[in-house]
């Protein structure tokens, strides 16, 4: 009799499982089949906000389901994150992470979350350079990154740059090209890339390290003067500016990014169809183009790849934190 229960027992849980699988693989089959929410963790109108919503709306084209943008600002992108960890792994929730958040677990305690081991990376959406800027008025004939480093040396740490505040990635790329470079100045903390950029043009801080997005029409304008950018290529936008590289900073490399990811556990499948759409997406030359006009560049990543990219930057920028005690007002 008990191996006649326990046979029955067998065959009960074999079909239970059975169901299940077949359950999942269906849905999955079926992905989607409601609307998708992409939660951005910065107000509207930013380049996070909309590059998201120029890819959201050709993922909606492709997919046959609306994708609702979702705007969910604070702590950097923690509050969101922190959100989007908590959803159900089934491709539903999703955010774009730009790289503050990536970064916030370093600023902010308790934010509950690490990215490389919470969330399933997606695809790199988008890159979002950095430029060294300054005021020409006050920094006549300052216009390479080397004429800069002779000015900071000649004032022996008195010269002082800014950013769009304390712990933002502008500080932290800074400072690692302060140690690299061996000169030194003092940061100027704003609140905030538009007071900052502000307060620059006015001369009241005669540096700056920007969004390019942000500096953008005050270069083109000759308010500004670019010194450098931080990516490992020059930007086309402003093709004449060196890379820090290129300058002598050898390896210098300082690039915010833009990336999909879900929920820890997403099913491979859904992930993969998100990778295939997002990379056939940003392909395409009008995509490219509208991506610019946000200040930011098109730049596909797949999900491994993207995977060890945020790893690695991680561990990059947390050693720079770690070492000059840093932390965000």
């Amino acid at each position: 009799m008990p191996t006649y229960s326990h046979s029955i027992t067998r065959r009960v849980l074999l079909a239970t499982a059975t169901t299940l699988v077949a359950g999942s693989a269906l849905a999955q089959a079926a992905w989607p089949s409601k609307p998708i929410t992409l939660i951005v963790p910065f107000p509207p109108g930013g380049p996070t906000d909309v590059v998201s919503r120029i890819v959201g709306k050709e993922l909606s084209d492709r997919l046959g389901q609306p994708i609702i943008v979702e705007n969910k600002a604070g702590a950097s992108g923690a509050i969101a994150a922190a959100q989007v960890k908590r959803a159900a792994p089934d491709g539903y929730t999703l955010m774009t992470l730009a790289t503050p958040t990536l970064f916030a677990p370093l600023f902010y305690k308790n934010t509950g979350y690490e990215i490389s081991k919470d969330f399933t990376p997606i695809a790199m959406v988008y890159d979002l350079p950095i430029v060294m800027v300054v005021n020409a008025d006050k920094l006549p004939g300052v216009n390479t990154l080397p004429k800069l480093i002779e000015t900071a040396r000649a004032q022996k740490g008195a010269l002082n740059y800014t950013t769009s505040g304390a712990g933002s990635f502008g500080h932290m790329s800074m400072e690692l090209l302060k140690d690299l470079g061996k000169f030194d100045m003092q940061h100027v903390a704003y609140k905030g890339g538009v007071p900052a950029i502000t307060d620059t043009i006015g001369g009241q801080v005669p540096i700056m390290y920007a969004d390019l997005v942000a500096a953008l029409p005050h270069i083109k304008s000759g308010k500004l003067v670019a010194v450098a950018v931080g990516s490992p290529e020059r930007v086309s936008v402003i093709p004449e500016v060196k890379t820090i590289a290129e300058q002598g900073i050898d390896g210098f490399s300082a690039v915010s990014l833009g990336a999909f990811l879900g929920p820890k556990g997403m099913p491979p499948a859904v992930v993969e169809r998100l990778n295939k759409e997002v990379k056939e997406i940003l392909s395409e030359k009008a995509v490219q183009d509208r991506i610019l006009g946000a200040g930011a560049i098109a730049r596909f990543m797949p999900a491994a790849q993207l995977q060890q990219s945020l790893a690695t930057d991680y561990a990059k920028w947390s050693k720079v934190v770690r070492e000059k005690g840093m932390a965000a007002e």
